[in-house]
């Protein structure tokens, strides 16, 4: 990789697909001596960032999520906009690679000059949400990206990590299935700004508006996440090209109330405060579990506490009071 972040600043900022595509590749290094160069990038590409509207789309596997944010990315470059896609995929337990093949599921949007779709590996973060999902957003914002999509795994936690990171959240949904068949619940739900019944199409279009009352009564019986919005029932079909438009008017709809009421700001100072938050915490385990003295101890207490010899609190303890210990020493 290149040394000099110059190429990585100037070469997002051109648009330049091979440099946008090097400095994510940069960002999602594992190698401690690429840190300072990814701080240097992205504390200069950060002025050029916050314009875009961020946007995450959950749905269990089959529910079509590819075919509609390809249907939705092409509609919107059709309306002159600039589409990013963040699909976030399963890492393989043994190579830490993706599985799914992004690229292959969206090869229109994938091939599109206005657009750019990165599958990017989870490395086994909870819920198959990439680490540096909010990093990359940071890119492709500076490369005047002004949609960006970030699709999840649809599995596990990983829709409230999506969730903590965008503007508008999106659930996808299919008709004819129960609540715990589609996994949907009610933590979920909750996290919605809007939900949309796709494949309303065909012989299924009755079931699909069915599904969609369904869900729409539901919604009004829980609290809106934020005041004056209550997340609407959609029902759409990506194969067909329907609905799309009304969901996308959807989005501007709140982004305009959100705007308008200062939500979005909070919303976003919140997010940072949070991802902070998290940040200091990873740093903190990492430098704990790297330590010494902790690396020495470690496999004893953990061979004590499988065996029985020991409670998961008095291991921690220990393991906490001999490096509060050293420390103290090292102070002296």
């Amino acid at each position: 990789m290149p040394e000099d972040a110059a190429y990585y600043i100037e070469g997002v900022r051109a648009g330049n697909r091979k440099a946008i595509s090097k400095t994510i590749t940069l960002i999602e290094s594992a190698l401690s001596g690429h840190q300072e160069l990814v701080y240097t990038v992205l504390d200069s590409l950060l002025p050029y960032t916050g314009n875009a509207v961020r946007l995450g789309i959950t749905g269990v596997p089959g529910v079509g999520k590819s075919t509609f944010i390809e249907t939705l990315g092409m509609r919107l470059i059709e309306k002159g906009h600039r589409v990013a896609i963040l699909a976030v995929d399963p890492s393989s337990a043994k190579s830490g690679g993706s599985i799914l093949g992004d690229k292959t599921r969206m090869e229109k949007l994938a091939a599109h000059e206005q657009a750019f779709v990165r599958p990017s590996p989870s490395g086994g973060a909870l819920g198959g949400v990439a680490r540096k999902t909010r990093e990359t957003m940071t890119v492709l914002e500076a490369a005047d990206y002004d949609v960006v999509m970030v699709e999840t795994v649809g599995v596990g936690q990983s829709e409230f990590s999506v969730a903590s990171m965008v503007d508008f959240f999106l659930v996808l949904l299919i008709a004819g299935a129960g609540d715990e068949l589609q996994g949907i619940k009610r933590g979920i739900i909750e996290l919605a700004d809007a939900m949309a019944v796709n494949k309303a199409d065909g012989e299924n279009a009755v079931r699909a508006e069915k599904t969609r009352k369904d869900y729409e009564n539901a919604l009004h019986l829980m609290a809106p996440r934020s005041d004056g919005w209550q997340p609407p029932v959609l029902a759409c079909s990506a194969l067909e090209m329907t609905g799309i438009d009304e969901i996308w008017d959807t989005v501007l709809a709140h982004r305009r109330k959100m705007e308008a009421s200062g939500e979005l700001f909070r919303k976003r100072s919140r997010q940072a405060r949070d991802w902070f938050d998290f940040l200091v915490e990873e740093g903190l385990k990492e430098w704990f579990y790297g330590l010494s003295e902790v690396k020495s101890l470690l496999p004893d207490l953990t061979r004590r506490l499988e065996l029985g010899d020991t409670t998961a609190m008095a291991a921690a303890r220990q393991l906490l009071e001999l490096v509060t210990h050293e420390y103290e020493r090292k102070q002296t």
